[in-house]
């Protein structure tokens, strides 16, 4: 029911007291603020039943004891400014800072942004948005869509007519903006970064490269070393305009002292590729089968996010090629290719290591084109049988094979041990195609320039153990041709 109350002053306030309410037949709840009506209870607002009852009314004067003219209340201080356009505004290529925050004296202006003191500073707009900045000793670099430059910080540059500087001390926050040599920024995918010591690692999306970027300022391309065309294509794919952006996530692994990157493209159709860039090497060492939204690492340790759970790696308490519960084997490709400029046949093919691994391919160089040859559209190469592991080949003379319990004598259709070796024959697996004089699977060994062999971890030899192949070779002889 609505009440009616006479104020006799114009200049009175109305407070209202609620002492005690009834929710939905619940006593003793706590006053409800009518300012909560309307506002869903999931969100922790109040039911809509609300009874109220036992209501008193106050009436407080605005006027110190109500007296007629006696001193008033007032507003106190207020900001006022005024502003032809009061929108917000982005300015993309900025940088602004606040006062300073000191835990230690309680000193905390990090909201405090005086139009007094000069505290913006702008990069060249040309060069696109900033999309990260990175603090390093007295300098803050500035990582653009198109170009990386370095702040220097409470200090400033003084340069002559000649054209010669001076550093000097600065009252300013953020001094003079220097840029890096190149034309190359981090693109709009600032989650390729990564540092380690003095190297910052990021990829430069516009121009499809992995950069360094060094303690000297020197921008090197890492991605020229052997990968060129691989980062070419599959940078260039990582945005789709049909599927939206997609991601080039970047990290360090303290406990291989690599760059990881994972290349994740925005179109399902493409697989993401995970790889490390290893500066001991001065190349990129290896693939993995993971795909992480995050990298870092803490204390030592390498951590990736997958989702909503954190996995640690390089754990020796967990079986090895297992990545967020799925396990893989490794494998290892490379090419057969001494003597160059000659003929070979490769007979056999062997390892040092531990046991456990098998060939999956080995095959030759491919011809030209050869008209009216409809196999392999149109190019013939050799090819050899798959090489079984040292277990996996084993049978016995009555017809045995692992994993079955065997009588020795053991023979081995794969791999064989000798003198700490293992060794197998090439078997060719060719089909015949004209000119040869032998058929391609009627002889051992396979013909060619060269040879790309693959060469992986079997599933059957201590799973998840810890597996290693130092060299790998071959035996050939010279050809005369097919």
């Amino acid at each position: 029911m609505a009440a009616t109350i006479e104020v006799k002053y114009f200049n009175s306030f109305l407070l209202k007291n609620q002492e005690r309410s009834t929710v939905a037949g619940f006593l003793g709840t706590p006053n409800v603020w009518n300012g909560s009506f309307g506002v869903p209870q999931a969100i922790g607002g109040f039911n809509q039943q609300v009874v109220q009852e036992d209501l008193s009314w106050y009436i407080e004067e605005s006027r110190i004891r109500a007296g007629y003219n006696n001193t008033s209340t007032d507003y106190g201080a207020r900001a006022y400014i005024v502003e032809d356009a009061p929108k917000s505004s982005i300015k993309f290529n900025g940088l602004i800072y606040s006062g300073i925050f000191n835990s230690r004296t309680s000193i905390n202006q990090t909201n405090v942004f005086s139009v007094s003191e000069e505290i913006t500073k702008s990069v060249d707009p040309a060069n696109g948005s900033i999309q990260k900045l990175y603090a390093e000793d007295t300098n803050l670099i500035v990582f653009q869509e198109g170009k990386v430059s370095r702040a220097l910080i409470d200090k400033d540059a003084i340069y002559s007519a000649e054209g010669g500087g001076a550093v000097t001390n600065s009252n300013l926050v953020i001094g003079t903006i220097q840029p890096y040599g190149g034309e190359y920024g981090i693109g709009t995918h600032p989650e390729s970064f990564a540092i380690y010591g003095f190297h910052k690692y990021f990829v430069d999306p516009n121009h499809n490269v992995v950069l360094r970027l060094g303690g000297n300022g020197s921008l090197v391309e890492i991605s020229e070393t052997g990968m060129k065309a691989f980062f070419r294509d599959s940078i260039s794919s990582v945005d789709s305009p049909s599927f939206g952006r997609g991601k080039l996530i970047g990290g360090w692994d303290i406990y291989s002292k690599e760059y990881v990157l994972s290349i994740q493209p925005s179109n399902p159709n493409l697989a993401y590729k995970t790889l490390t860039f290893d500066e001991r090497v001065r190349g990129w060492v290896s693939f993995y089968t993971y795909k992480p939204s995050q990298i870092f690492s803490l204390t030592n340790n390498y951590y990736t996010v997958d989702g909503s759970k954190i996995y640690k790696h390089h754990d020796q308490n967990t079986d090895y090629n297992l990545f967020y519960g799925v396990a893989s084997n490794s494998s290892i490709s490379f090419v057969f290719n001494p003597q160059v400029s000659s003929e070979k046949i490769f007979n056999t093919i062997s390892y040092e290591g531990t046991n456990g691994w098998q060939v999956n391919s080995i095959v030759s160089d491919a011809t030209g084109f050869i008209p009216f040859y409809t196999q392999n559209f149109g190019y013939a190469y050799d090819t050899s049988n798959q090489i079984l592991s040292y277990e996996q080949g084993a049978y016995d003379n009555f017809g045995n094979e692992y994993p079955a319990v065997l009588t020795p004598p053991i023979n081995r259709a794969g791999f064989d041990r000798k003198e700490n070796k293992y060794v197998a024959n090439v078997v060719n697996s060719s089909q015949p195609f004209d000119g040869e004089v032998v058929f391609g699977n009627q002889i051992s060994g396979l013909k060619g320039f060269y040879t790309n062999v693959t060469i992986s971890t079997d599933t059957v030899t201590n799973p998840g153990g810890y597996k290693e192949i130092f060299a790998v070779s071959s035996n050939y002889t010279f050809s005369n041709g097919f």
